[in-house]
């Protein structure tokens, strides 16, 4: 089991349980961001997958083959991690996160040593990568024994000193996101940074999981919001998603594909008929905002101007993701506001 942060603005400092022969610690495999890489290690570790473990890393390996790799932990039984504040600076359309770990390692008979050291973590932009992508791996990493307990072997910070260490790791791992996969298609962003100057929203969302007993502490997920593009009436935003079993993704909204007859050719035509043909994936949403009430995020785009011609949606916050519940077309372009309901899953039939 993960132990789970009491608060988003605290640091989780989450631990792998340790696995035994009767009770192996469930498999985690995670690459969304550089703390839960680093536990997606030691997960494969504990759970004696050694060539998974293996898999973390990039051409640089910790070993001259899998098998002197496996041969390493020949003498452990099982592993507990730490994981500090990471750390992340651009280059070369790249993302580099710092990482500062800290293990236990236990052998048979229960005895244990401690160890502590960095991680270096690398991704490249995704958006570039070509047909033979590589996902984000450990590029490095260096672990000393320590004389210290677990508790307070793991380092402050990792990273040459000259990097602005994250004042809030999750906060800061989205905006390394951001700079990579946002920064040439928002507007927003500045051009030295790569982030909008405006900074992001953080909201914090608790929720349980779908059949998840209720002696479970809920989970904790993030939410945060930048702004993306702007200008004369519509301006977007892009959200990010953190939970600690998921790790970091951008969000992508569940929208309507849609197809629009009109009874002529006229602008202000009246509208024949409106078609849901399917459904796609939008990142950002026009003139949006996260309502904490509902735990809904709520979306106007106006098609011009005025108003008269736009559509709307709502989307709420379920078992871990957003789901579309409501969506409303004005596609008349006759100076009236009179949207359709297009897509209605929160009404009663």
């Amino acid at each position: 089991m993960i132990r789970r942060c009491a608060a988003a603005a605290v640091l989780c400092l989450a631990a792998i349980a340790p696995a035994t022969a009767q009770e192996p610690a469930p498999y985690l495999d995670n690459r969304s961001d550089a703390a839960a890489l680093i536990r997606s290690l030691y997960n494969a570790i504990n759970r004696k997958e050694f060539s998974r473990a293996w898999s973390y890393y990039g051409e640089v390996k910790p070993a001259a083959s899998l098998e002197a790799f496996a041969d390493g932990y020949k003498d452990t039984d099982r592993v507990e991690v730490k994981v500090g504040s990471v750390s992340s600076e651009g280059a070369a359309g790249s993302v580099f996160y710092n990482i500062p770990v800290a293990i236990e390692a236990f052998d048979a008979a229960g005895a244990s040593k401690v160890f502590a050291g960095c991680y270096t973590a690398r991704l490249a932009n995704p958006e570039i990568q070509a047909s033979n992508f590589q996902p984000m791996h450990i590029e490095k990493g260096s672990l000393a024994l320590s004389d210290q307990q677990l508790d307070t072997a793991l380092p402050p910070k990792c990273g040459d000193g000259e990097q602005k260490m994250a004042s809030d790791p999750i906060i800061e791992q989205a905006k390394a996101a951001y700079a990579v996969l946002n920064s040439q298609t928002c507007n927003q962003a500045n051009t030295a940074t790569g982030l909008p100057d405006e900074e992001p929203q953080s909201f914090e969302i608790r929720f349980r999981s779908k059949d998840q007993p209720e002696s479970e502490p809920e989970h904790v997920a993030r939410l945060i919001s930048f702004q993306c593009a702007g200008g004369a009436y519509n301006f977007s935003t892009v959200y990010y998603l953190h939970d600690e079993l998921e790790g970091l993704r951008q969000v992508e909204f569940p929208v309507p594909e849609l197809d629009v007859k009109y009874e002529s050719e006229a602008e202000d035509a009246k509208v024949q008929s409106i078609t849901v043909t399917g459904f796609f994936g939008q990142r950002a949403l026009m003139n949006s905002e996260y309502e904490p009430a509902s735990q809904s995020v709520t979306a106007f785009d106006k098609w011009r101007g005025v108003g008269d011609a736009s559509s709307s949606g709502t989307w709420t916050f379920r078992d871990g993701n957003f789901v579309l519940v409501k969506y409303d077309v004005d596609a008349s372009y006759d100076g009236e506001i009179n949207p359709e309901t297009v897509v209605d899953y929160e009404s009663a039939p």
